[in-house]
């Protein structure tokens, strides 16, 4: 058994929908990060990073994980799925995972910031982190025009792609403008294991609608 520390974010998802995607057992400890519970000292004890997620494996001497990045490479390795055995086709996904974890997350994160949270509107860093997150959006496009999934065969790097696309919404990027990236997205949206994993720490109804109203969505 497998404890799940996470909450409604595209780094949680990652670790919700691959563990419904191997079909292994965990028990979800959903962590308030508006109340700041990922800043508990009980909760720093598994991630001293303050962060969410985190998994604890029971089996393994209640073993900790943190990073998502790092929680998709234990889960795959544990069960011999999601990641081939050969170096080569290990090293392509890891690439596409680093991908998102240095390049897509960073700079959409920044640009929600910048469009939803930051106390004033400023153009710069908006313009900055949108079109460099439509860049990298751009990158995906390309290789998905030539590759049905972006390792080659469907694997750990398309889920934490995948989760973060989620919310081009609210980075103010429109899929239609990056046709192979829609058709991934669709595709794996339709997954049952996404829709499960996403199922357990879902978007409220206030934050959807705060997603797609930003009154700096919109730049002239």
């Amino acid at each position: 058994m497998i404890d799940l520390y996470s909450a409604s974010t595209p780094n949680g998802w990652k670790a919700s929908i691959m563990l419904e995607e191997l079909g292994l057992p965990y028990e979800l400890r959903r962590i308030d990060i508006s109340k700041g519970e990922q800043k508990t000292p009980d909760y720093l004890k598994i991630n001293p990073n303050g962060r969410i997620p985190a998994i604890v494996d029971r089996d393994e001497g209640d073993f900790a994980v943190f990073e998502s990045g790092a929680i998709l490479l234990y889960l795959a390795e544990k069960t011999g799925m999601l990641i081939p055995a050969d170096r080569k086709g290990r090293s392509l996904v890891i690439q596409w995972l680093m991908f998102q974890m240095a390049g897509v997350g960073p700079m959409q994160g920044q640009a929600h910031v910048f469009l939803h949270s930051a106390p004033d509107a400023i153009p710069y860093a908006i313009d900055r982190y949108q079109n460099e997150t439509r860049r990298l959006y751009g990158v995906l496009d390309t290789r998905l025009a030539d590759n049905h999934y972006l390792a080659g065969d469907y694997s750990l790097a398309d889920i934490a792609n995948w989760t973060w696309i989620w919310f081009h919404g609210f980075a103010g990027i429109p899929l239609e403008d990056f046709p192979s990236l829609k058709r991934w997205f669709d595709e794996l949206e339709a997954r049952p294991g996404f829709q499960r994993g996403m199922a357990v720490t879902p978007v409220s109804p206030e934050v959807v609608e705060r997603m797609t109203k930003s009154p700096r969505l919109v730049r002239s």
